[in-house]
């Protein structure tokens, strides 16, 4: 049986928090490990530079998030874990995919035409005021990256559907105007069953809502933000329920099917917040423990984190270079001899 490619690229502007690690980081290292699939996993670093001009918070996330999947145990020996910026052939790919793709299909991308519509409501006359040529394109150089590796399965939820079709409409027109098979169609696989932690206030965990619990903070720091977890006036002693409660959310998320299952009766005897938050930290910290210390050693140790990326972008350009040379010469820059 053919092996599908599974490829999912990592946004790289904030610090990785518990909801990146349930809703993302989880399974997709749970899925790298089936060996049915072939996984690419990058660092979406010319992606940060539409929303993220400074070089230091880029730099930094570059780093964290590196280090925070080889940490969790990803197998680089069975992917391929790379930077994006260290494949020029995706750049160079992007131009001959938006030499085909029609600007009315970029139109249509829900980023930019929210961005038009909150110009709009402003009432201000420009319904393009702020909007840079990186945001209005940015679905042609997600589909550089989706079809540089003939990519046959993209993980996404349901709002990143459109770029899938994108990615498959201009591979389409590539392979029509020029005549040939150079790119499969992508598929994407919806994450029905992902995980969505909630934050401190009861929100979507998000950078944006400033409400998450950065994955290797302090035991004394993970501590102190589990307790800021926002919680209803029950008292101790009082039935509670589970749901729509944050602290019950988080505790699924890492407790196997029989501490769910006691926490739940704990819920209907009416534990008290106070004790619920102080077990809840001392599950979630007995899971993170271990990759904490080897994250710690990981962002003291960079030689080391760079030495891997290293590896996998040869990886990934062995193959890259190999497609980019053939549609090189299906454009017409081939060799004049």
């Amino acid at each position: 049986m053919e092996k599908r490619r599974v490829l999912t690229g990592i946004t790289t502007t904030g610090t990785p928090h518990l909801g990146n690690y349930v809703g993302a980081i989880r399974p997709a290292i749970e899925a790298s490990r089936d060996p049915n699939n072939e996984s690419f996993y990058f660092l979406a670093d010319l992606h940060a530079l539409i929303k993220c001009h400074d070089p230091k918070r880029v730099q930094e996330s570059r780093r964290e998030i590196a280090a925070t999947w080889l940490a969790l145990g990803l197998d680089t020996d069975n992917s391929v874990f790379y930077r994006q910026s260290d494949i020029p052939e995706i750049t160079e790919l992007t131009w001959l995919l938006t030499c085909v793709c029609a600007k009315g299909l970029m139109n249509r991308a829900h980023a930019y035409k929210a961005a038009v519509q909150d110009n709009e409501a402003e009432g201000g006359a420009d319904p393009d005021k702020g909007i840079t040529m990186g945001l209005f394109s940015y679905p042609i150089l997600m589909a550089a990256d989706i079809l540089m590796f003939n990519a046959t399965d993209v993980p996404v939820g349901r709002d990143q559907i459109q770029h899938i079709e994108m990615a498959r409409d201009v591979a389409g027109r590539f392979n029509h105007i020029y005549k040939g098979q150079y790119f499969k169609l992508p598929e994407a696989r919806i994450e029905e069953s992902v995980a969505v932690l909630n934050g401190l206030d009861g929100r979507k965990m998000s950078k944006s809502y400033n409400n998450t619990i950065p994955l290797f903070v302090s035991e004394k720091k993970l501590l102190k933000l589990i307790r800021k977890i926002k919680t209803n006036s029950l008292e101790p002693g009082e039935p509670k329920s589970t749901e729509d409660c944050t602290l019950f959310q988080i505790w699924q998320a890492f407790a196997n099917e029989s501490q769910i299952a006691d926490m739940r009766q704990q819920y209907e005897n009416g534990i008290g917040w106070g004790d619920m938050k102080n077990s809840l930290f001392e599950l979630v910290n007995d899971h993170l423990k271990e990759p904490r210390g080897k994250y710690e050693e990981l962002m003291n140790d960079m030689g080391y984190v760079e030495d891997v990326m290293q590896k996998g972008a040869e990886k990934a350009r062995a193959e890259a270079s190999d497609l980019i040379d053939r549609l090189r010469k299906t454009v017409g820059f081939g060799s004049f001899v």
